[in-house]
């Protein structure tokens, strides 16, 4: 790994330290989560603290009614944790169907699923952290209620989203513009935004316990909406709702490994690019030619081919990881590839909107966490006086007959927010992620590339140009 050449245009340095880091896509974030290691807190305090801010400072990208998952290093194992929630039991896709919809619709409650990241920050602070809740949470809760300056990016993005929920008449969709747009208006780039709801509920979870989301008080809130506006959620839903711990899956790649969590989440997509990606000397061709970017993208196609056929809810249909990472399926699908570009299908394998942050301490606890409302601001659906934007993970779903990611009650959908871990000789080389929907296997994949092919150092693989399929 090359830490003197610096190939690209931003001069980035990377950033090294003894005693812990904390890198996210908003600076206050970060610094949140650098207070909690001064104060005690490990890296798992410090994840979970900078989560949470940034609920309040990208509202655009993650919120309280977010799904997440994580990746923990605790210095000895790695652990993998879904929290990504489940469709209301009252879902049907024939009722789906039946209403007109040829795919599942974006906005509105049809799409919103129960959000898992409240419970994920309560279930990584109850196994791992250090410190209490109330002060895990405070710094979100004095953005929320003080106020913080808008980034310019932030404030582009929701002023797009305005354009697409301020015209639409649906009640459920009207506490959007009084929460994010009042007057119709969405805040500028350096304006100061506070936001009193979300800090009263971040408050009342500190008070109450996380559980409170799922069947107090704010679960209330959200169940009496749902009930106001034609929602599918109900008590049940919420309070049913439990994050699992899980095994992370991965693959071998010229030395290294690479490790997900599996399936509901998209993570299996970058594995098996990079294991059709193995067969091939990357390293013989410069970084960032037509050659190497050709095998790459033509890679990633097989996997997304694959991935959208057979990714879907483990409990609900089998899912093929390990035919779909066989070495004889992997060495079919290889052969697909050539020099020309094409559209594969999916083959068939032996039996068998997003916020990314991560954080390491002094001790070697290490935490790759990814969080998301899935396309900007969920589902527009806004519980009244609470801050809650209810993510649209549900449109994810299938409205095909017999697919195995075909929307149903109590079911969780195709996930696209996937944490990702580097080891080699299964010793921890870092956490890694991308954000954006289906150019996270992307990204990651030319992360991978741009590390073990290329040598890059993290500041130079994260500021490469990148193809998207």
């Amino acid at each position: 790994m090359n830490f003197q050449q610096y190939p690209f245009p931003s001069q980035r340095m990377p950033v090294m330290a003894c005693n812990g880091l904390v890198a996210t896509s908003q600076p206050l974030a970060a610094q949140a989560g650098l207070q909690m290691l001064q104060n005690g807190g490990n890296a798992v305090d410090a994840a979970v603290a900078a989560a949470a801010v940034l609920t309040v400072l990208e509202p655009t990208s993650n919120g309280i009614g977010s799904d997440a998952f994580a990746l923990v290093w605790d210095g000895v194992k790695l652990h993998g944790l879904n929290a990504s929630g489940r469709a209301p039991q009252a879902l049907n896709a024939v009722d789906v169907r039946a209403q007109g919809h040829t795919t599942f619709p974006r906005e509105g409650w049809l799409p919103v699923t129960v959000p898992g990241a409240p419970a994920a920050w309560d279930d990584l602070n109850q196994r791992f952290g250090r410190l209490e809740m109330s002060r895990v949470l405070a710094p979100a809760i004095a953005y929320a209620r003080d106020g913080f300056p808008v980034s310019p990016i932030v404030a582009e993005y929701w002023a797009l989203a305005a354009d697409r929920f301020l015209p639409l008449r649906d009640p459920a969709v009207s506490g959007w513009a009084s929460t994010f747009a009042p007057g119709g208006q969405t805040p500028q780039a350096g304006q100061r935004w506070t936001s009193p709801g979300h800090a009263k509920t971040l408050q009342t979870l500190v008070d109450r316990g996380v559980r409170d989301f799922y069947e107090g008080e704010v679960a209330a809130k959200i169940i009496d909406f749902a009930a106001q506006t034609g929602g599918l959620l109900t008590a049940a839903d919420l309070a049913d709702h439990h994050n699992q711990w899980v095994e992370p899956i991965g693959v071998g790649y010229r030395g290294y490994e690479i490790w997900e969590i599996p399936p509901n989440g998209q993570g299996l997509t970058a594995l098996i690019a990079l294991a059709l990606l193995e067969g091939f000397d990357l390293a013989s061709f410069p970084h960032g030619s037509e050659e190497s970017i050709h095998l790459q993208i033509e890679a990633m196609k097989l996997a997304f081919a694959d991935a959208e056929r057979y990714i879907a809810d483990p409990d609900h249909a089998a899912v093929p990881v390990a035919g779909l990472l066989d070495p004889g399926y992997i060495a079919s699908r290889r052969s697909l590839i050539g020099l020309e570009a094409r559209w594969p299908e999916a083959g068939r394998p032996p039996e068998g909107g997003t916020v990314y942050l991560c954080a390491v301490d002094r001790d070697g606890l290490i935490v790759s966490y990814i969080q998301s409302n899935y396309q900007g601001f969920g589902s527009g659906v806004v519980v009244p006086d609470t801050g809650i934007a209810l993510q649209n993970r549900g449109s994810c779903f299938s409205l095909e007959p017999g697919h195995p990611n075909e929307a149903a009650g109590g079911k969780r959908s195709y996930d696209t927010i996937i944490p990702a871990f580097l080891t080699r000789n299964h010793q921890p080389v870092g956490p890694f992620g991308v954000m954006g929907a289906f150019m996270q296997p992307q990204g990651q994949t030319q992360v991978v590339v741009g590390t073990v092919d290329y040598g890059l150092n993290p500041q130079a693989v994260l500021d490469a140009p990148r193809w998207r399929f």
